[in-house]
């Protein structure tokens, strides 16, 4: 998956996965289109892998470019 198809969402909810998901915190997610045609995101969690969880758990986020790009390198 190309980095630039990245985009950064923030977690509103973690019902279910307290030990994967932090409330507040910005996440890396890449876009999954069959994953979106059922509810799901794609996301990199607390284990460093990606995972499809409902979507109504985050909102995406728009970050200045340079916070942005220092968010993607660091994740």
């Amino acid at each position: 998956m190309a980095r630039s198809s990245r985009y950064l969402v923030v977690c509103l909810k973690n019902d279910g996965y307290d030990v994967s998901l932090e409330k507040r915190k910005i996440y890396v997610a890449i876009p999954d289109a069959s994953a979106a045609k059922h509810g799901l995101v794609r996301v990199f969690d607390e284990s460093g892998d990606d995972y499809l969880y409902p979507g109504e758990f985050f909102a995406a986020v728009e970050l200045p470019t340079s916070v942005r790009r220092a968010v993607l390198t660091a994740a």
